[in-house]
């Protein structure tokens, strides 16, 4: 019994790094905004963005912009599989470039696909 208890914890914790919308942007897109499907990952480990530790970055028109509004741990560690340093995913994405960074107000992780590019 507690064998199974512990495989279903482990396939409910893992599952929910999936999909998910950032805890700290607003839960549905705005209607009368744009919503964009971006490239996301981690912007030093994969974008070659200056910075001091791992931050999530989006790609907008050909170049990377670190992202504000969302916090790289959100979605799960940053170099577990499929993680932001390990893997270039897509998100959904609201906001606009402001100083040289994207401010998101919307941002979903979508889930990875066959064209996920692992860069680990």
């Amino acid at each position: 019994m507690k064998t199974l208890y512990a495989f279903l914890c482990l396939v409910f914790f893992s599952m929910t790094g999936f999909s998910q919308v950032a805890k700290t942007g607003a839960q549905t897109p705005d209607p009368n905004q744009k919503l964009l499907v971006l490239e996301t990952s981690c912007g030093e480990c994969n974008y070659d963005l200056d910075g001091s530790g791992c931050d999530v970055a989006v790609k907008y028109d050909g170049k990377a912009y670190f992202v504000d509004g969302v916090g790289i741990y959100e979605y799960g560690h940053p170099h577990a599989k499929g993680g932001f340093c390990v893997a270039i995913r897509k998100a959904e994405v609201q906001g606009k470039l402001e100083n040289g960074r994207f401010k998101v107000t919307y941002f979903k992780l979508l889930p990875p696909d066959d064209k996920t590019k692992l860069t680990n």
